[in-house]
């Protein structure tokens, strides 16, 4: 299939409908608020923390999608008024601890050379391939291991790169840049004013930190299956192509209802790749309406969950590879 005969199953999709954005920031943000009120009021009436804990999953959930919707005014995809997402942009932004415009540019750089091994290194996952892992020094390859280790790269990595790097300006590269780390920290340091001033910082760390550690997780879990798996797409730069780029090294991550409803249909990632205008709310259904894009890697929950150990991308068979077998292979 050709990129015109692509383009003509996919624009009808990539239309932004303000309806269903209004209402998606509502059935969002208001439970996302809601359950966090939820478990203010259990604190405040005494009851034990770590049965409260529990519940941080569910706005962590919410807080997901709220990212979701933070994603589509990036791509400029969520409704029709580019002032709007803007401005919504940067509201979302605050509650997911991330400066719009720093993570717009990286995330279109993403879109621009995903599947490109020339030019890795931007808004991707460190990834490096069996010779230049072999000829790396020491200390490349230590901090290489530490970044691959699933401990740090799903668990410690996201909560540092949400709540500390990016209160930090060294990203910074672009005027607009500037601006949104300013306004995100500010709305960051506002929320975390207000509540210290009327309810206590106590409450604030008690029910952001795990809600932002459980969301942050499962947002960069979501980011590496739709990237990393075995037969994943990568080509030099000469026989780099953008469409096979999206259906060859994107994957569907078949999820269960309720959670394509909170990670707003994210795991149909190969079509998102394919125009990333097409709201998060049409992903859904334009792969349930189409027959021509069900070829792309699919990948169950559980059968994800090895993915987590691959480590290196091997050009001679053109897989990505774990550590195990690297050592099997190659030492």
């Amino acid at each position: 299939m050709n990129r015109k005969d692509i383009n003509d199953l996919v624009v009808p999709f990539a239309k932004a409908k303000d309806l269903r954005a209004y209402w998606q920031i509502f059935n969002t943000i208001i439970p996302y608020l809601g359950f966090i009120f939820l478990m203010y009021y259990l604190l405040s009436i005494g009851v034990h923390y770590l049965i409260v804990l529990p519940i941080a999953i569910i706005p962590a959930l919410f807080l997901v999608r709220v990212f979701i919707m933070f994603h589509d005014c990036t791509h400029k995809s969520f409704m029709k008024s580019k002032r709007a997402m803007n401005i919504l942009g940067h509201i979302f932004g605050i509650l997911v601890f991330t400066p719009f415009h720093q993570w717009q540019r990286e995330h279109k750089e993403h879109h621009r050379t995903v599947g490109n091994i020339d030019k890795r290194g931007t808004g991707d996952v460190w990834t490096l391939t069996v010779e230049e892992y072999k000829s790396s020094k020491f200390m490349k390859r230590l901090g290489y291991r530490l970044y691959r280790n699933p401990l740090i790269l799903f668990i410690i990595g996201p909560v540092y790169m949400f709540v500390i790097s990016q209160r930090l300006p060294f990203g910074n590269k672009t005027k607009d840049d500037w601006k949104s780390w300013i306004i995100t920290n500010l709305g960051v340091l506002a929320i975390i004013l207000t509540v210290t001033f009327t309810v206590g910082f106590n409450y604030y760390l008690m029910i952001q930190l795990p809600i932002i550690f459980v969301a942050s997780s499962l947002g960069v879990w979501l980011f590496f299956v739709q990237h990393q798996y075995d037969e994943v797409y990568w080509e030099e730069s000469d026989n780099w192509d953008v469409t096979d780029a999206a259906l060859k090294g994107s994957s569907v991550y078949r999820l269960p209802l309720i959670l394509d409803w909170f990670t707003g249909n994210i795991g149909y990632h190969h079509i998102h790749h394919l125009n990333a205008r097409i709201p998060n709310y049409s992903l859904r259904k334009m792969f349930k309406s189409t027959n021509e894009f069900h070829n792309s890697k699919e990948i169950k929950i559980f059968s994800s969950l090895r993915l987590a150990w691959l480590y290196l991308y091997d050009e001679k068979s053109k897989k990505l590879i774990t550590r195990r077998k690297y050592k099997r292979l190659f030492n």
